[in-house]
């Protein structure tokens, strides 16, 4: 099993945004190997949440981690049959093994997305 999780320009936490995080940490479950993904999609005008669900879609990911999710990038997680889980703090480690033991829920409020540059965060 995959895992992607949104992680900051240090790669030493977890990013509050998917869209325009600047990489994902892809944790392979079988392997125990961590690589990064840099997230081309960040620097876009817009859909970047679009742009970064697909680069997840195409590594072959199984499950992602984050605080939040537009409807947008939800909607092409859940095509790609990829599960979307809350994380419960901003520890990439923490929110690997909460997940792996059953304690992370399905992330239940997914927001509208951001457009026109606007932003949530």
């Amino acid at each position: 099993m995959k895992i992607a999780i949104p992680v900051d320009e240090n790669k030493s936490e977890v990013f509050p945004s998917l869209g325009r995080t600047p990489c994902f940490i892809i944790f392979d479950n079988e392997t125990g190997k961590k690589v990064f993904l840099n997230n081309s999609a960040v620097s876009g005008q817009g859909g970047a949440g679009v742009k970064a669900a697909q680069l997840i879609v195409d590594e072959g990911v199984n499950v992602v981690l984050t605080e939040r999710c537009g409807e947008n990038a939800a909607e092409v997680l859940k095509a790609g049959d990829i599960r979307i889980y809350k994380i419960n703090n901003y520890s990439i480690d923490d929110n690997i093994q909460s997940f792996l033991k059953g304690e992370l829920k399905p992330l239940g409020e997914i927001h509208k997305g951001v457009h026109h540059g606007g932003s949530i965060l």
